[in-house]
């Protein structure tokens, strides 16, 4: 496996500045981020009223003076609790460093200083929370999206109330019109439309209705999507009855809430750069403040003058800004993107997806809709495509074969375009003919439908010129046809093929519209239908005949051609590409647990749509890390060389300070309302 898939399993541990503290609640247990903005505002009316009144020469000093002590508390009182905490735990982070500068400035007689210091990092502290958590809470949504209950349909038909974690596996649960779906299961009974747009994102209800045989042992990810729901999602104006087929705590929203947390913890390559560059830039910080503490040896001043300055440039050098930056702008991309049906699981992929220079797909259910469906149906010899269609329609109805279902259901469709009230006649005595084809009586005469090889034996001749040259044609342009020959007369030709998806075509050109300019299509498929499919939708680089084994060696090919790639499958079959591609990226994950355990991303929904969507927001994302890198690194640059000199003084490096932190907050929190 490859390394990133390594790497998305650390998490990361960095706190600085208690960013990554959850749900915004301190580990000090006094209160919440709204006590401390309380604190923080007390500590700024308390500084400015003592400011005011240090000016008026009637008022006594020891007042104002007072009123900046109150402040200092006031201010420092989170600071204090979190600095001992961390000290405790063996850690020196931007708390404790903020309280010495404070204290220096405070034991220098600078109280209001000290006191303006406290109130503006408690202030921008409990603020930047509160903005951390908006992009929190886009997560959380995600957790009350189910309901804690659901109703029960016991054997005698009664309902019974139960909390959603008592459900057992096949217990049947009706939901009501206009309520939300309580488990993941298939409908056994009612029509509705669901809106699954919580879990995959659709803007489109979808229609649902009852699955042929509830009583099949089956999984969710191998039931058709009419036929299966998800928890949390919708229903619409009728009643459904779901066989509940996973419990609660192994739904796919539950996974979901699960992996997007997860994505939080893991670090990003900008957040790696940063860990690494604090992890050095720090001792040289505290080195260069223990340095200006004795700059008063060395140039004419007294000690108080290199105190202060050191304190000073302990305030301006802290990297709260740097820290920051990087996990808020993850943590509001991957919240975007959760909200549109894409979970993108941390920093890394949520990067490199933005840099990708080539795509490859898998063709059987990425490209194509991944089942076969009857595309021609070709008369001969003055034959009517109606009786074409009634003869084969009542043979394959009978068999088994993969292909059967999609003659009968599309010779059906077409039959119902022309005239609804079509009978289909009866079949009889269906006889498999292995390798060839099948046989079977309709009316009283006896049907062949298959290849060439079964006509051949049947009628000890060569199948007639014409025939043999319509078939070749839809070989050749990837179907797969077959002769339909009632008693000594061919009827006609049928073929059948998995067709592109409607949005691939689409899809593949809004992403050379964004600039991937190179998509490449993996397939076990014979080169010819590779090509076919490749020309129809704009595929630059079709690879037919691939193993699966095949398919990874193409991957590590194209990495070391365009040095990043992405692989699109339905994270099962394709799960070896997945691994050693740049960026995994799964096809149809919901109810799939497989597809999101194996993928850097995945496309909730199964549709191509949200590809270029997810490709443009990393993109923004990426944009946005890098403004917030060199800000609050340019910042610390202007800064700390402006208090070495004395330029700024602790209140102007404090409100930079702060300022910068929340900058690059807001400025990623701004991901929250992209739109592609």
């Amino acid at each position: 496996m490859s390394e990133h898939n390594h790497e998305r399993k650390e998490h990361d541990e960095h706190d600085e500045h208690n960013h990554n503290e959850e749900k915004g609640e301190h580990k000090h247990g006094f209160g919440n981020e709204k006590t401390e903005l309380y604190f923080a505002i007390g500590s700024g009316v308390f500084w400015l009223t003592g400011l005011i009144l240090s000016f008026m020469a009637t008022i006594p000093a020891w007042l104002p003076l007072t009123l900046f002590i109150i402040a200092f508390i006031l201010g420092g009182f989170f600071t204090l609790i979190e600095a001992y905490e961390a000290v405790k735990s063996g850690k020196f982070e931007i708390d404790f460093l903020m309280l010495v500068a404070a204290a220096g400035a405070a034991a220098l007689g600078k109280w209001e200083e000290g006191a303006l210091l406290l109130f503006l990092f408690s202030l921008g502290h409990s603020l930047e929370k509160y903005a951390m958590n908006k992009a929190r809470k886009s997560i959380q949504a995600l957790s009350e999206l189910a309901p804690s209950t659901a109703l029960v349909k016991q054997k005698n038909g009664n309902l019974v109330e139960v909390e959603i974690e008592q459900l057992q596996l096949d217990d049947v649960i009706v939901i009501k019109p206009n309520s939300t779906i309580a488990a993941d299961g298939m409908v056994i009974a009612g029509t509705s439309s669901v809106n699954q747009a919580p879990i995959t994102g659709e803007s489109m209800s979808v229609g649902k209705s009852p699955i042929d045989n509830a009583n099949t042992t089956t999984t969710l990810e191998n039931i058709d999507d009419e036929n299966r729901v998800f928890a949390g999602t919708i229903n619409g104006s009728s009643t459904l009855e779901i066989k509940v087929l996973k419990l609660a705590k192994d739904s796919t929203l539950s996974r979901l809430v699960e992996l997007v947390k997860n994505a939080e913890k893991q670090k990003s390559p900008t957040q790696q750069f940063t860990d690494k560059f604090e992890k050095y830039f720090v001792p040289v910080v505290l080195f260069t403040v223990v340095v200006l503490l004795f700059a008063f040896l060395i140039i004419d001043e007294p000690f108080s003058a290199s105190f202060y300055r050191a304190m000073a440039v302990l305030v301006a050098a802290s990297p709260c800004a740097l820290a920051i930056s990087t996990p808020s702008a993850v943590l509001a991309g991957v919240a975007r993107a959760a909200k549109q049906g894409v979970l993108i699981k941390g920093g890394r992929p949520l990067e490199d997806l933005g840099s990708l220079n080539a795509l490859a797909f898998d063709k059987t259910g990425t490209l194509t809709e991944g089942k076969p469906k009857l595309t021609h149906a070709i008369v001969l010899d003055g034959h009517s495509q109606e009786g074409l269609l009634k003869v084969a329609i009542a043979v394959e109805k009978l068999s088994d074969h993969p292909l059967a279902s999609a003659i009968v259901d599309g010779g059906k469709q077409l039959l119902s375009d022309v005239d609804s009230d079509v009978e289909i006649p009866k079949a009889e005595n269906l006889q498999a003919l292995t390798a060839r084809g099948v046989k079977a009586t309709v009316a009283g005469k006896t049907i062949h439908i298959g290849n060439r090889r079964l006509f051949e034996e049947l009628t000890n001749q060569e199948v007639p010129l014409a025939i043999t040259e319509v078939m070749e044609n839809l070989e050749n342009q990837g179907h797969t046809a077959m002769m339909v020959h009632q008693d000594k007369v061919y009827l006609g030709v049928i073929a059948v093929m998995d067709v592109a998806r409607e949005e691939a075509q689409s899809t593949l050109k809004a992403l050379k519209g964004i600039g991937i300019n190179r998509m490449i299509m993996l397939t076990g498929d014979n080169q010819q239908v590779a090509n076919t499919i490749a020309k129809e939708l704009g595929i630059t680089d079709p690879m037919g005949n691939l193993l699966p084994e095949d398919k990874v060696a193409a991957i590590e090919k194209l990495i070391r051609e365009e040095g990043k790639v992405a692989m699109i499958g339905d994270g099962v079959n394709d799960a070896p590409a997945m691994a050693k591609s740049t960026v995994g990226i799964a096809m149809g994950a919901a109810g799939s647990a497989v597809a999101l355990e194996t993928a850097d991303i995945a496309l909730m929904a199964d549709k191509l749509d949200n590809l270029p969507f997810a490709i443009k927001l990393s993109r923004k994302a990426k944009s946005i890390i890098k403004q917030n890198l060199w800000a609050s690194l340019g910042i610390v640059a202007l800064l700390v060389p402006a208090t070495i000199l004395g330029i700024a003084s602790i209140a102007t490096a404090v409100v930079i300070h702060e300022g910068s932190t929340l900058l690059v907050v807001i400025n990623a929190l701004r991901l929250l309302r992209f739109k592609a």
